[in-house]
């Protein structure tokens, strides 16, 4: 496999970010892979497959051009413009090369919706700014030919070192307290667990749309409340109970025709079981 997989150059664009920096962990010993970092650090500087790039400042055509990709993985953050403007030369790129494209998207692009959980062809519909973001930059993948393009929507992804917990274990540090949404029903996933999907997608040659989260569903109240016992033995942690809507709220990305081998689906159990390693 390992000869079949060198072929490929893999440019993971965000890849000093919690996840692109997952995906990179998990292919570079299979693949010639490159990434971008925003903020210049020792850890990327002394990389010299690691480029600089600041999707505000530069031009993503340059960063492209200097890597020459067969697969884009895109795990930008910044400003939703500049991010539409760059993702609009990529496909520019991706239409006139040998190369395809895996964009990270996210379940906001169904945050309009609340009765029930979505599916990969469900129609997107988002109320949040950062929603109509992501449908934007999945509507002009989506005109791309269909092998092209792989739109992988995402839940809330959480890991050792994910933004998410670390914010927790602050509250906790600080006596403040966490923000729970008793009435979202949704599902999680891990960043280990994105990165096999991921590299299993490449190995695979897929495209179209994937739905990465748990294969159940959980509360968002009594599953943050679950992550923070594992996390701490402290009593009288403070919640602050947000109510969005009286009635349960889903956001929640369940796959229905893009299913992945059962070795690389997720439980919620699972997710909990990962945090506390």
């Amino acid at each position: 496999m390992k000869g079949n997989e060198s072929k490929h150059r893999i440019l993971i664009l965000g890849a000093s970010g919690f996840i692109g920096n997952a995906i990179y962990k998990e292919l570079c010993s299979y693949f010639k892979t490159f990434g971008t970092y925003r903020v210049p650090h020792k850890i990327f500087t002394s990389n010299n497959h690691f480029l600089q790039y600041n999707v505000e400042q530069d031009d993503v055509y340059e960063v492209l051009e200097a890597t020459k990709p067969s697969i884009i993985i895109s795990a930008l953050r910044g400003d939703f413009q500049a991010q539409t403007i760059a993702h609009q030369h990529i496909s520019e790129y991706v239409l006139e090369h040998d190369c395809k494209i895996i964009f990270l998207s996210s379940a906001n692009v169904f945050d309009a919706y609340s009765k029930y959980p979505s599916y990969e062809l469900d129609k997107t519909f988002s109320g949040s700014i950062y929603g109509h973001f992501k449908i934007k930059i999945e509507n002009m993948l989506l005109r791309l030919p269909k092998k092209k393009s792989a739109i992988v929507r995402l839940p809330m992804v959480l890991g050792v070192q994910s933004p998410r917990l670390k914010e927790l274990k602050q509250h906790l540090a600080d006596k403040t307290a966490i923000e729970i949404f008793p009435n979202l029903i949704m599902n999680v996933t891990t960043d280990t667990k994105v990165t096999q999907q991921i590299h299993y997608m490449i190995n695979r040659n897929k495209s179209g749309v994937f739905h990465l989260g748990s294969t159940d569903l959980v509360h968002h109240d009594e599953y943050i409340k679950d992550i923070v016992n594992q996390i701490t033995t402290k009593n009288g942690v403070q919640y602050k109970h947000v109510y969005t809507t009286n009635e349960d709220r889903y956001l929640a990305v369940l796959p229905k025709f893009n299913k992945l081998p059962k070795h690389l689906q997720v439980t919620s159990l699972e997710v909990l079981q990962e945090l506390n390693k």
